[in-house]
């Protein structure tokens, strides 16, 4: 991985946690963070914080994770380490004295500050793995007005605070003894209310940003204070927010209430650069706050309406296509956001199998191999489980069978099956041979040996809704696997008669008109069709050589095929799918050694992996990537 200036960087800068502070309960939410964007969550920590979460810090060394909030005590402080949250630390002695906005721990790990709302309007406190110490004594001159942002400088030497009164920032000398006196006032001030603050990372400028245009106040920084006002940024901002600079310094984002949410600019000696173009999927709404990665290589943005939260890789060339969006949201407003490079995955993560008899369907927690198998619905599916899937959101899974009602889901927990949803209004003709949910949680679709071979219902978390009006024109034969893209815009099915994959475009009406069939087809029986992670390929596993074929796949349907393997599989393919990272295919099917896997990249499959040195025992049905563990 890489960040931004090209420098290579260590494993110990990679960000593996993405937490979001939001407004409503549990206020915190902290997600796994891998190469494609997020992963699952965290346990939430045993004791939450009082109210709305606003400011969120990490310790130096991510020991610690610290929480400001709307409640008494206004800042929530917990052990962090690989296994996620600890037990909280005991609340400060001295209390902070009104609603805490930011929060912010000391480069050398030795302090902790609170901005917050009454006087002192910030509080400071030794920090050690013992939690708060003996809070410092308050500034000799205060800030103006209520703290809305705080931060140390990089050699710790500086604490600075954003407030809303004039002059918008105080700076202060920062030791072991805690305040120093205040630095003169810049000679140009803010132009209004300061709302977030930060040094770059060399330490040799502060920014602020504030209410009123131009939103964003730079000034060098050395040991005499403030130095001269940089020029504002060329192209004006939208509005003021919070701010970060990346770890390199090469960059600063700003996230603020109007669109495009979030602007970045690169960063140098002389101030603010050209803007970088914005992304080109925006976040939705008001961006409170922002960060990026440790490594430079991501930024993200929370914000005030649904998913909550947004992020997007980040190089020298700027945003890059928006990650998806998490499968569970954060549950409220989203107001601030902090990286960690602690983490390994240790959140809830589920591994679900469809099978020939009763159960018919079992799930098993997982973490680095199977727990205890979940209780078994109190309703079981009624025969033989053909497949299954978990809706994107975690809150579903559903079973596609072989009788009567061919298709059954139930509400999913961290507790497991849920009471069996009503079967749908209109039952799927026959039996269902796949079944799949929409990326954006509101369709499941289920294939079926009979005509009309695909059927599709709205999904809520009521259940099934009015089944939707069959295609135009049917697949030609039975449905043994469907799937929709990663942007949702799009179905496909494969099937047992040519063209063996029939694909539709798919919205909130239904199905489109049938894309035209591709010009080469798959040589046999569709057992199994995948879109690639990036939606820029489709696969299907088939019955005769060369057993799997791919093509590239746009907004005009099926590319040219891609060349087949030089090493195929041996027979029969049941099922396939692209690695989580869309850099890797394999398929399953009927002969040893059961499964194959190829390199997967813009020309298409690379040369076949090796062979498991243990092989499945028996036919390839189907084949599934799951959460990557780091």
């Amino acid at each position: 991985m890489f960040s931004s200036n090209s420098s290579q960087v260590s494993s110990s800068t990679t960000p593996k946690v993405l937490a979001v502070s939001h407004a409503t309960t549990p206020y915190i939410t902290f997600y796994s963070w891998g190469a494609t964007g997020f992963r699952g969550v965290y346990s939430n920590p045993s004791t939450l914080p009082n109210g709305t979460a606003e400011g969120m810090a990490f310790s130096p060394d991510n020991s610690a994770i610290a929480i400001s909030n709307f409640s008494t005590p206004y800042v929530t402080v917990y052990p962090w380490s690989s296994s996620g949250f600890g037990t909280k630390y005991s609340d400060p002695a001295s209390s902070i004295t009104g609603t805490a906005l930011d929060v912010a721990f000391s480069p050398d790990g030795l302090s902790i500050a609170v901005a917050h709302a009454s006087s002192p309007r910030i509080s400071a406190y030794p920090w050690s793995g013992s939690g708060f110490g003996t809070k410092f004594s308050n500034p000799a001159t205060l800030p103006t007005g209520n703290g809305n942002g705080v931060a140390f400088s990089p050699d710790s030497s500086v604490i600075a605070v954003a407030h809303n009164v004039t002059p918008f920032i105080s700076a202060y000398p920062w030791s072991g003894s805690g305040f120093g006196t205040k630095y003169s006032n810049p000679s140009t001030l803010p132009a209004g209310n300061g709302d977030s603050v930060a040094f770059s990372p060399n330490g040799s400028a502060i920014a602020l940003s504030h209410a009123t245009t131009p939103f964003i106040t730079a000034y060098p920084w050395s040991g005499s204070g403030f130095g001269t006002k940089y020029s504002n940024p060329a192209t004006a901002l939208a509005g003021g927010g919070d701010l970060s600079f990346s770890p390199d310094g090469l960059n600063i984002a700003i996230f603020h209430a109007s669109s495009p949410f979030i602007s970045a600019y690169p960063w140098s000696g002389s101030g603010f650069g050209t803007k970088y173009a914005n992304p080109a999927t925006l976040p939705p709404s008001t961006g409170n706050g922002g960060a990026f990665s440790t490594d430079g290589s991501a930024i993200a943005v929370a914000h005030t309406t649904t998913p909550f939260v947004t992020a997007y890789p980040w190089s020298g060339s700027g945003f890059g296509t928006k990650y998806a969006d998490p499968i569970t949201l954060p549950a409220g407003t989203g107001n601030n956001i902090a990286w960690s490079t602690v983490g390994d995955a240790k959140y809830q993560q589920f591994v679900a199998v469809a099978h020939n008899t009763t159960p018919f369907v079992s799930v098993y927690p997982w973490s680095n191999g199977f727990g205890t198998q979940y209780s078994n619905p109190a309703t079981l599916p009624a025969s033989t489980g053909n497949d299954v899937a978990f809706s994107p959101n975690g809150s579903a899974i559903a079973v596609a069978h072989t009788t009567t009602p061919f298709i059954t889901a139930y509400p999913w927990s961290g507790s497991g099956f849920g009471t069996k949803y009503t079967n749908p209004a209109t039952l799927p003709a026959s039996t269902g041979g796949g079944v799949a949910f929409s990326p954006d949680n509101l369709n499941i679709a289920v294939s079926h040996i009979t005509t009309p071979f695909i059927t599709v219902y709205p999904w809520s978390g009521s259940g099934f809704g009015t089944k939707y009006a069959n295609p135009a024109t049917l697949p030609t034969g039975t449905g043994n696997d469907v799937a929709f893209s990663p942007d949702g815009l799009n179905i496909a099915i494969a099937h047992t008669t040519t063209p063996f994959i029939t694909a539709y475009p798919w919205s909130g009406s239904g199905f489109g008109t049938k894309y035209s069939d591709p010009s080469t087809l798959p040589t046999g029986n569709g057992g199994g069709v995948v879109f690639s992670p990036d939606g820029l390929n489709i696969a299907i596993a088939h019955a005769t050589t060369p057993f799997i074929t791919a093509y590239p796949w746009s907004g005009s349907g099926f590319g040219t095929k891609y060349a087949n393997p030089s090493t195929l599989p041996t027979g029969s393919g049941n099922g396939v799918d692209f690695g989580l990272d869309g850099l890797s295919i394999a398929v399953s099917h009927s002969t040893t050694p059961y499964i194959t896997a190829y390199p997967w990249n813009g020309s298409g499959f690379g040369t076949k992996y090796s062979d498991p040195a243990t092989l499945p025992t028996g036919q390839g049905n189907a084949v599934a990537f799951g959460q990557i563990i780091s």
